[in-house]
């Protein structure tokens, strides 16, 4: 059997939810939005290890919560880096060589198992999978004197996660120093000269940012347990 990691990302801050409480501890109908991610690895595969990344001084309030919510203690705590790029680095720092490597942010907090099921296929048959979805507005690019060119949307896709790599590929990828232009995994794993395949994501697997983003998450919740 393929042994599979998930590494979730939980190093956010509230700024722009106006909160001093990083968005990944805001209640989401009575549970710390975390947690929904680590519960969608868990029910998908019974066997999946978890690396919960996030910066050190959370580490005792985490595992409280953990604890008090009744999640195994096989879940492992990483401390996080200064950059998303060192974060992940160091959340796959004690991954097996033959894993599967799913990185999510921990805000995603609406993944489906349908959704991380996809992910795993494309990564086991085509060593990565990244979720897109069509943009839907129009487009343009804008100059910095205020003028504006049309920018097709045809072929122009959102990127969401769990970034999905065979860890053969993801952990040689990550042993170069970090560059700006390392927005995500898929940007470094391209970088080191691997081809990115991609899978369906979902409109509803937002990333909490903004306030009314926990209202959507907190409806679409609402939807799905009745």
């Amino acid at each position: 059997m393929i042994s599979k990691l998930a590494v979730i990302v939980a190093g956010g801050s509230g700024m722009r939810m106006g909160n001093e409480l990083p968005k990944q501890f805001l209640l989401l109908d009575g549970k710390p939005v975390l947690l929904y991610a680590i519960d969608a690895f868990l029910s998908t595969y019974h066997d999946i290890k978890i690396n919960l990344v996030l910066p050190k001084h959370y580490f005792d309030h985490t595992r409280e919560l953990l604890n008090s919510f009744g999640y195994p203690t096989s879940i492992q705590f990483i401390e996080g880096g200064a950059t998303r790029f060192q974060s992940v680095k160091n959340g796959i720092s004690n991954a097996s060589a033959d894993d599967i490597i799913f990185v999510h942010d921990a805000v995603r907090c609406l993944i489906s198992k349908p959704l991380i099921e996809r992910c795993f296929e494309k990564a086991y048959s085509s060593g990565s999978a990244i979720p897109v979805i069509p943009i839907r507005d129009s487009m343009r690019r804008v100059a910095l004197d205020g003028s504006s060119e049309l920018v097709s949307r045809a072929d122009v896709y959102s990127v969401q996660t769990p970034q999905t790599f065979q860890a053969s590929i993801l952990i040689p990828a990550f042993q170069v120093d970090y560059l700006d232009k390392f927005t995500d995994e898929a940007t470094v794993v391209e970088h080191a000269g691997t081809p990115i395949h991609t899978v369906e994501g979902e409109e509803q697997n937002i990333k909490i940012t903004y306030p009314d983003d926990l209202l959507y998450a907190k409806w679409k919740l609402s939807i799905r347990q009745h």
